[in-house]
């Protein structure tokens, strides 16, 4: 078996594996609008919000990637008793597969951070947040609810932002805990004093935090080796993986092995969150049983895609897999996505003020009126997807004799043209839920409708985008093409 056909073994064994996650839950707000104009007040922009958002931020990012790789995570955490508590909470239930064990203390502050943008700048972030230590009442309850869940996991995430969960002696004892019970234990740290992760199986620190944890030089391979053994000797853990931006990761293990990865990234557009995938997908393959470099080299390719995302991002295992494969498959095979992994595609492709496209059919038996149809609807946008009706979907529309080819054929073959950037297989009868999920600015539809009958006219409209309706090839349906071939 090659190296490659094995990671991605690993990556298919990711599904199902137990990974507890404890650290700082927060709340990320993302505040979208339009600036033209400066205020009088003061020489600021006047922002015009169109829209909002919010996501789970610092732990829950953990836990929202651990969902996208296939993982059953349980998410300890504290949160206050407030509004945006309460949203955590309700995020948190909007992901199947995730055990929440929230404990809710009186008086404390969510964190909540929120960002503001405009044409895709960020221009300000504001945060509300508590560090305070928690009280006794609330260590003892996290800790109770801990320990009830070691047990069942395979490896135990400290996720630690600093804002007073994971302080001392809470996460030495969490750690003195799961090693008792033999569960390996991965600590994304923070501050300076990692002593306090004594015990750890492996501490994953970029390369800023390194050089604040230990003083020392990190501008070289060897630099960054030198400092990472200090801390294995200083802290007494079992290894350190270094995360080093644009030169890769770093492993160095107690017993002296030292290991360089080289960066995965082909596009780099916004480094959030990265690290909360890097430990995420560590995590979930050492509880799949993956040894420690191979857990490092595929969470370095996980970091890899979600660099080239926008925001707080995660990496999908189908996703991971694919870039495990990307020199060897055809590039088509990449052009198909499911819903979630093409929001991800689609927000990245805007945010390099791209066009998106959208047009949706059956495309059962592939003919010239489609291959029009799709060259007049990429002639209208930067970039064109398409919406394809899945089997069961067809067979309800035409009839139990359709579709004559399976949706993983289709799918293929729409993603060969070169007129298609994006194909997403959708269950309904109509696409207008992912007309509404993507928000394309353009909607193309054939012109034996009218704009008035097209499905998800009225929504593209609203957001300001428009409908065309394309010129039609005359005798070309698939419908035709197998009444000849009967005929």
């Amino acid at each position: 078996m090659t190296e490659i056909s094995a990671l991605v073994e690993r990556v298919e064994r990711l599904k199902g594996t137990q990974v507890l996650c404890i650290g700082d839950a927060m709340l990320d707000r993302f505040v979208y609008g339009a600036v033209d104009r400066i205020s009088p007040e003061a020489p600021i922009p006047v922002l015009a919000i169109e829209r909002e958002d919010a996501m789970l931020g610092g732990a829950g990012n953990v836990v929202r990637n651990l969902v996208a790789l296939g993982a059953h995570p349980a998410f300890v955490a504290v949160v206050g008793d407030d509004e945006p508590g309460r949203e955590v909470g309700r995020l948190l239930g909007e992901h199947d597969g995730i055990d929440p064990c929230l404990v809710v203390e009186p008086g404390r502050q969510t964190t909540i951070k929120t960002r503001f943008f405009a044409s895709s700048q960020q221009l300000l972030r504001a945060d509300r947040e508590t560090r305070a230590k928690l009280s006794d009442l609330s260590r003892d309850q996290l800790l109770a609810r801990a320990d009830k869940l070691i047990a069942k996991t395979g490896v135990v995430v400290l996720s630690d932002y600093g804002k007073g969960v994971l302080a001392p002696p809470v996460v030495g004892e969490l750690i003195r805990r799961a090693r008792v019970q033999g569960k390996p234990v991965i600590v994304d740290p923070k501050g300076t004093d990692y002593t306090r992760y004594g015990g750890a199986t492996l501490l994953t620190p970029n390369r800023k935090e390194l050089h604040e944890a230990t003083g020392m030089p990190v501008d070289s391979d060897e630099a960054v080796v030198a400092a990472a053994r200090l801390l294995i000797d200083t802290c007494k853990v079992d290894a350190v993986l270094v995360t080093r931006s644009q030169d890769g990761m770093t492993l160095v293990s107690g017993n002296g092995e030292v290991h360089h990865l080289a960066a995965e990234a082909r596009e780099v557009f916004d480094v959030s969150g990265a690290g909360d995938t890097v430990i995420a997908t560590l995590a979930a393959a050492v509880a799949s049983g993956a040894g420690l470099l191979e857990a490092a080299r595929i969470a370095n390719v996980a970091a890899g895609i979600v660099v080239g995302k926008v925001g707080t991002a995660v990496a999908y295992a189908a996703e991971v897999v694919s870039a495990l494969h990307h020199d060897e498959i055809l590039s088509a095979e990449t052009k198909v996505a499911g819903v979630e992994a093409a929001l991800d595609v689609v927000e990245r492709w805007r945010r390099k003020g791209c066009k998106v496209g959208f047009t949706n059919g059956c495309f059962d038996l592939l003919h010239p009126g489609h291959v029009s149809l799709l060259a007049q609807a990429k002639g209208a946008c930067d970039r064109l997807v398409v919406g394809l009706n899945s089997d069961a979907s067809v067979g309800r529309l035409k009839g139990p004799t359709r579709p004559v080819q399976s949706e993983a054929a289709r799918a293929t073959v729409l993603a060969s043209l070169a007129s298609v950037d994006l194909v997403v297989i959708f269950g309904e009868d109509t696409p207008l839920e992912l007309i509404r999920t993507l928000k394309p600015d353009v909607l193309v539809k054939g012109a034996d409708y009218t704009v008035e009958t097209v499905v998800g006219a009225p929504d593209v409209m609203s957001w300001g985008g428009r409908v065309v309706l394309a010129n039609l090839v005359n005798g070309q349906s698939t419908t035709n093409t197998i009444k000849r071939m009967k005929s």
